[in-house]
């Protein structure tokens, strides 16, 4: 239990900085599942692997910052409950001597309304978007998306957002179920109404950051609850849009890494720019006794992943 898939750095010297990494949490207080597809679903143990990951945090004194890919309560959790096991969890993150940045994913909005899910997750944004970036050293800066920005889920039903996001899924998906990619081929298996895409306004924020990131030279970690590359995913858990983002990204030089949750497998690729796209394996699918969280050194070219049990290590080596 806890043993960490370590690699030895090439880089034989102190990162600049270390943070720590976990996703799909999807706690509820209901016995054991399966996915849809048939995997096993531990939905009361995803609480201890949080519980081990903090202690691990904070006994390595070493991650200075935490990021939670999203999704940390399930779907399933009873209605009636959602308040008071959103609030368990964080309080559970809380428990780390550092800041926790937080980003909403689709089982969070099953559960609650923006409204009352984001004052939660202490992400503030009077509008109710969810993205948002920060600098944890002058080198590096992080950009959390909002991937359920144009989504039929979290917004009131009359919303504008919900209803680009229902006339979207109409021309996209024919299927009665919207969570079905029944019939559907290749990418097209994407458009599912458990995914979203990044609206407009979201969009021009990413190049306007980029380009200040550019232009002070720092280099870019982007963060989203739903892949943006379809190497590093299955089509299903792709965020619609994917391609408009990542456009967007490649026109600047700054981007090194995006990192994601969302496809509780994991994976990782490398785009045809060389960045690198980390998707995490979740905790909700640790068997008892197994764990899913690491850590991530930072240096000036590479990002080292220390993972620990499901969670594969990697050094992500790029030109700095």
């Amino acid at each position: 239990m806890g043993s960490a898939n370590g690699l030895t750095s090439a880089q034989g010297t102190q990162p600049l900085f270390s943070f720590g990494v976990i996703s799909d949490v999807q706690h509820a207080d209901i016995p054991d599942g399966r996915s849809f597809l048939g995997v096993p679903r531990f939905y009361r143990h995803s609480l201890l692997v949080l519980q081990r990951a903090v202690q691990n945090w904070n006994n390595q004194k070493r991650p200075q910052f935490v990021i939670n890919l999203g999704d940390i309560v399930d779907g399933y959790c009873p209605k009636h409950k959602s308040m008071s096991i959103v609030k368990k969890v964080v309080d559970e993150f809380g428990k780390f001597n550092g800041p926790v940045y937080h980003m909403i994913g689709n089982h969070c909005l099953y559960n609650l309304p923006r409204d009352k899910l984001l004052p939660l997750l202490n992400i503030s944004n009077l509008d109710g978007h969810a993205y948002y970036d920060f600098l944890p050293s002058p080198q590096y800066r992080f950009v959390v998306l909002d991937g359920y920005d144009i989504s039929a889920i979290g917004w009131p039903q009359d919303h504008p957002h919900t209803l680009k996001a229902l006339i979207f899924l109409e021309e996209k998906n024919p299927n009665l179920d919207k969570n079905s990619p029944m019939g559907l081929v290749g990418l097209d298996r994407r458009f599912l109404m458990f995914n979203g895409a990044v609206g407009k306004e979201q969009l021009e924020w990413l190049d306007a950051v980029l380009q200040d990131a550019a232009k002070l030279k720092q280099k870019v970690i982007v963060c989203c609850h739903l892949p943006l590359d379809p190497g590093a995913s299955s089509q299903e858990a792709l965020l619609w849009n994917y391609d408009e983002v990542m456009d967007v990204i490649h026109q600047y030089n700054c981007v090194k890494v995006c990192l994601a949750g969302h496809d509780h497998k994991g994976g990782h690729s490398i785009d045809s720019h060389g960045i690198h796209h980390r998707t995490l394996e979740a905790a909700l699918e640790c068997p008892p006794g197994t764990d899913a969280f690491g850590y991530i050194d930072v240096y000036d070219n590479m990002l080292s992943l220390i993972g620990t049990d499901r969670i594969e290590s990697i050094d992500m080596e790029f030109h700095s």
